[in-house]
């Protein structure tokens, strides 16, 4: 399913919305709101999410499994950081481009979107029995669930 360029727009739009009505920081991808950029406080409580060995932190850019720290580049942890803060929620390739690229989709935003998720899993995937954390949705996007 794509969707046209107004409803991106509108989803982007809902998005950033609900984002910022959210009073609770951990399923808030971006923890400083629009009123407080630039006037962070040191006190504010890291935005973590524990799932099982699976830990994430926004604000370090940390992510971990078990004891191991997983080594992300920036565009992969902002489509994790993405995906983790809404769970179950399905991202397309185009949404994805706009919300971490900031960028209107093009033919090679799926390939790099696609490229991007699976250096993702790659690292992710600690061990052979180690969840997937990330799904596919054929010919649409990515999401993430906790196993």
């Amino acid at each position: 399913m794509l969707l046209s360029a107004r409803q991106r727009q509108e989803l982007v739009n809902y998005l950033l919305d609900s984002q910022k009505q959210q009073n609770n920081p951990v399923y808030s991808p971006f923890a400083i709101s629009e009123t407080n950029k630039g006037q962070i406080t040191i006190d504010e409580p890291f935005t973590e999410i524990h799932i099982g060995d699976l830990y994430f932190c926004q604000e370090q850019r940390l992510v971990c499994i078990g004891e191991q720290i997983i080594k992300l580049t920036a565009k992969e942890f902002d489509i994790f950081a993405l995906l983790i803060t809404h769970p179950k929620r399905v991202f397309t390739y185009e949404l994805i481009m706009e919300l971490v690229w900031n960028e209107d989709y093009s033919p090679y935003s799926r390939k790099a979107v696609n490229n991007h998720v699976s250096n993702l899993r790659r690292k992710l995937k600690t061990t052979s029995d180690s969840p997937d954390y990330i799904k596919s949705i054929v010919s649409v996007g990515y999401k993430f669930e906790a196993p």
